[in-house]
């Protein structure tokens, strides 16, 4: 366990020092900079995974880190979403004109990149609740630049919106933390935010301050995850920033807020019973999911659409949580679905806007005939974003489906097919019209480079691998996941 131990370090310091290098390091050293440092965080992101698997938890630095099979589960998806991410963006940024990179934008997108990958492998590994929340707070500094990578008006405007709101939220995330840390009975001393503390079973929550906390906590962390109604900066921000970074948020970010609140809902269930935690995430979940489905309607901006997706789908995975043990197995396979295809739809966009010079879905049209590679990564990935079998989100919605039917939800679950079939038909007419619309006589067809061909392949073939076979590893290694998620005294 202690050889485990240090792979949490490792994790820590390679980021770190990834990023320093990139700020005296070439444009081109700095992309594959990236690359290597996602792959090699990747790979340790595996070992600490099975590790985790075999002994049930890791700890390191005197238990101020600790991985569970939760924790782990999000930091290979963060180790896969990454790498990917990093793929495309020396794909993206290799044209010479707008979006390209100069020598300081460079150093300053690889600093920033590698600098936030670091934040959020510190919110997922660490033991204390406050840690956590520094670990968050670093991420929404971070974040926030590489929004305005190329500055303009609209860029500068989103960006500000994002520090504004997610540093609001995150000072109710803080207010939450110190009630939470006030409702511990009996003195717990320097150990009242270590959560290995905080669940034993000896210790006694104050119900009233409990109460206050996971309110402030849900609403503040909950701003960063983008769950409706304190959704507002999501859109923008995801339409500004450059296809890599907007799959990145969309891929992980939101998921690192999530997982923040979920780190208080055993606490919460032992203080409160699992009613009050359960009666909010389903709330919540199910707001976003109707919120998301009526924007989905009347989007005109692809990037814009896919966003509201991302409102939708942390508002799936949300509810899961609050439906109990299938529900979190559920919501946990679709965090994994989910930041695949988002990742792979930002990709497709992302070099169709390139090509278009714009992300308008009225202009966006004929995208199979203009881009073949691009224009079958776009409409993949927003078949599966829609759940259209087979493929892996259709397996996750159906298992989350079923959840709902054992918990006798069964608003939930009308609530639930109605929104998806908003979502369906809405998304499938955007579809048809940007894949299979006029494509522009006057634009030669592309040529895609071998690497965005094995992108496209790569992640396609991973998610209808996953929805027609889940390996029994899997299976198991994501039941275990969901057990430290919801655990239960």
């Amino acid at each position: 366990m202690a050889t485990a131990g240090y792979a949490i370090e490792a994790m820590l310091a390679v980021a770190l020092v990834g990023a320093f290098l990139c700020l005296a390091a070439q444009p081109r050293q700095v992309l594959c900079m990236a690359i290597a440092v996602s792959a090699v965080e990747l790979g340790l992101a595996a070992s600490l995974w099975l590790a985790v698997l075999a002994k049930g938890h890791v700890t390191a630095v005197d238990e101020l880190f600790f991985v569970d099979a939760f924790s782990a589960f999000h930091l290979v998806v963060l180790g896969l979403v990454f790498l990917l991410c990093s793929l495309f963006a020396r794909v993206y940024f290799a044209d010479d004109g707008e979006h390209g990179l100069s020598l300081a934008v460079a150093r300053r997108f690889g600093a920033l990149w590698l600098g936030s990958l670091a934040a959020m492998m510190l919110v997922l590994v660490s033991n204390n609740l406050g840690v956590m929340w520094v670990g968050m707070e670093a991420t929404t500094l971070l974040t926030a630049f590489l929004i305005s990578l190329h500055p303009n008006r609209l860029s500068l405007e989103a960006m500000w919106k994002y520090l504004l709101i997610c540093s609001v939220g995150i000072a109710f995330a803080f207010i939450g933390t110190i009630f939470a840390a006030a409702s511990v009975q009996g003195g717990l001393g320097a150990d009242a935010l270590l959560w290995t503390r905080l669940t034993a079973p000896e210790v006694k929550f104050d119900p009233t301050l409990m109460t206050f906390a996971f309110v402030f906590v849900l609403v503040g962390y909950g701003t960063k995850a983008g769950l409706a109604p304190i959704h507002s900066w999501l859109p923008d921000a995801h339409s500004q920033a450059p296809a890599p970074v907007s799959a990145m948020f969309s891929g992980f970010l939101l998921n690192t807020a999530l997982y923040c609140i979920l780190r208080y809902v055993p606490l919460v269930r032992h203080a409160l019973g699992s009613g009050f935690a359960d009666r909010l995430l389903v709330f919540f979940g199910a707001l976003s999911i109707l919120v998301a489905a009526g924007f989905i309607v009347f989007q005109r901006d692809a990037k814009r659409l896919l966003a509201y997706s991302s409102v939708e789908h942390l508002g799936i995975i949300t509810l899961g949580y609050g439906l109990g043990p299938l529900g979190s197995f559920a919501a946990l396979f679709h965090t994994l679905n989910h930041s695949l295809s988002k990742s792979l739809a930002f990709f497709a966009v992302g070099r169709l806007g390139q090509r278009y010079g714009t992300h308008d879905m009225r202009m966006l049209s004929g995208a199979l005939r203009a881009d073949r590679v691009w224009g079958l990564g776009l409409l993949g990935s927003l078949l599966t974003l829609i759940g259209a079998a087979p493929f892996a989100i259709f397996m996750s919605e159906y298992q989350l489906l079923r959840a709902a039917l054992g918990e006798g939800a069964w608003l939930v679950l009308a609530l639930f097919l109605a929104a998806g079939a908003v979502v369906f038909i809405a998304a499938l007419r955007h579809l048809i019209d940007m894949a299979f619309g006029d494509a522009n006589a006057a634009m030669p067809k592309a040529r895609s480079a071998g690497s965005s061909i094995l992108l496209v392949a790569g992640v396609m073939g991973l998610l209808l691998l996953l929805g027609l076979w889940m390996p029994s590893w899997l299976g198991e290694a994501i039941g275990q996941a969901a057990d430290a998620a919801g655990a239960r005294w």
